[in-house]
């Protein structure tokens, strides 16, 4: 029996970064679900948050603390900006190149509700393109692709590895420790910026093996995101854009967010999507569009090159042409509770860090490019402790038992999820639509279904469930009274 001394379930930046920190003589394995690149490290655009100094830790850690919205573990987000200098040093000094300007200082950009310019950024508008590349060139470690995990090996207070289905067939791989780094939910949303494998697999197997989920009302949707293609995964603008200096108009050209709010393009994006939601309430038919007339071409070209060309593909041209956007599902505060150094309670040796882990350092609503900040962060604190504590655990064989994934009708009813979570638990809540979505779905659960919508159904049931526990409007979790 092969024994791994860390099974990684997750190729993003927090997986790949947990691997690159682990040594060479390890046995290490990474378990890819589809492709490396179906992650969403992979698209995103907008950058890495990190105090431009140490000057800048305190008001890094209260801006974040401010999106947070009270929900924050203050000692979790001391450790995020206190660490992030060196987190984003160590890539840095291992090759990696972020955008400088002709004398060679890193140039730094701003987005919403951050205090000033201490977002990094890598081909303008590739970071997570270019990190991720960067990530994988310098991994040791070998990768398994295609590789769906349908349960997590555990046994009292230890787990022993993952089944896996690969090739058609079901497996057992053991290892000495687990780290999840799986990403979040974006799949359970109709309209979503998310890679098309990210798609709560794994936090419902946590749910299953008796991991606690927590702060699961807390979706985050991005305001500025074009949607209209057939393609799953939604085209991203990211939040850079205005804070460059692009800004909504309606149909008519007029800019309207002030009305909402005094910051305007710069407010949080939880209220820029429900001014987006609430104006075409209110003024039904009318589009939403965002503007980069501020832009002069060349800069246009050269700072957001990913959405210039793939905007060009769908026959905009930029920055002449307006965008007609609406908000979508972007990012998931809740997920599986851990400590500091990112390990779940329940087992001894299970970790996890970044979106499907939960340690409060997003609070009620993510500040702007803190997600790749934390999983560079917490990948490292898991790796850390993990070394540290390496026991002799003794270890058991499981069945290598078949199971049922995909049933005939998931499909039909993986869709209809789908628009529930985006008309009942999306960016405006209210008990009766919540209660609605709850009752569909524990039906869904009683059907004769697979196991992999059994688990998109259970970690959809907790966020509905922990969105009808909260009476008040807090962060992301907004609730309209009826």
């Amino acid at each position: 029996m092969q024994i791994y001394d860390v099974i990684i379930v997750g190729a993003g930046i927090t997986g790949l970064n947990a691997a690159i920190n682990l040594p060479k003589d390890k046995k290490v394995l990474i378990l890819c679900k589809e492709n490396s690149w179906d992650c969403n490290t992979f698209y995103a655009q907008g950058g890495i948050s990190v105090a431009v100094d140490e000057n800048d830790v305190e008001p890094h850690i209260q801006d974040t603390l401010k999106a947070g919205a009270g929900l924050c573990d203050e000692k979790a987000v001391r450790v995020l900006c206190s660490e992030g200098r060196s987190a984003v040093n160590s890539l840095i000094e291992k090759g990696f190149e972020f955008d400088r300007d002709e004398e060679g200082n890193l140039l730094y950009t701003k987005e919403a509700a951050h205090g000033r310019n201490r977002i990094v950024h890598a081909g303008g508008d590739a970071t997570g393109r270019e990190v991720h590349l960067f990530l994988m060139q310098n991994n040791p470690h070998p990768l398994m692709y295609k590789t769906t995990v349908v349960d997590i090996l555990h046994k009292d207070d230890l787990v022993y590895g993952v089944k896996i289905f690969h090739q058609g067939k079901f497996k057992n791989l053991y290892s000495k420790n687990l780290i999840l780094a799986s990403g979040g939910i974006g799949a359970l949303y109709e309209y979503h910026t998310n890679a098309r494998t990210v798609s709560a697999d794994i936090q419902g197997l946590a749910l299953e093996c008796g991991c606690e989920l927590r702060d699961m009302a807390m979706t985050q949707f991005h305001p500025t995101v074009f949607i209209n293609t057939d393609k799953a995964r939604k085209q991203l603008l990211t939040e850079s854009l205005r804070g460059e200096g692009a800004y909504l108009v309606n149909e008519k050209g007029e800019r309207f967010l002030l009305d909402y709010d005094k910051r305007g393009e710069l407010s949080p994006r939880d209220i820029v999507s429900r001014a987006i939601y609430d104006y075409k309430q209110k003024h039904k038919g009318d589009i939403v569009y965002l503007s980069f007339k501020n832009f002069e071409k060349g800069f246009f070209k050269k700072r957001f090159p990913t959405i210039y060309y793939n905007l060009k593909d769908f026959g905009f041209n930029l920055p002449e042409d307006r965008v007609p956007i609406s908000p979508a599902f972007h990012y998931f505060m809740g997920g599986i509770k851990c400590d500091l150094d990112a390990r779940v309670e329940k087992f001894k040796n299970l970790y996890v860090a970044g979106e499907v882990a939960n340690t409060r350092v997003h609070g009620a609503n993510r500040l702007a490019s803190n997600s790749l900040l934390e999983g560079l962060v917490f990948s490292t604190r898991a790796v850390k402790h993990l070394l540290k504590h390496q026991e002799n655990f003794p270890h058991i064989e499981f069945e290598e038992k078949s199971e049922i994934l995909i049933k005939n009708n998931d499909k039909i009813l993986k869709n209809e999820l789908r628009h529930i979570m985006w008309e009942k638990v999306g960016i405006i809540r209210t008990k009766t639509k919540l209660n609605m979505a709850l009752k569909r779905v524990n039906e869904m659960l009683n059907m004769d279904i697979g196991k992999l919508l059994r688990l998109r159904l259970k970690v959809a049931r907790s966020i509905i469930e922990d969105a009808l526990s909260r009476d008040k409007s807090i962060g992301a979790h907004y609730m309209k009274k009826e």
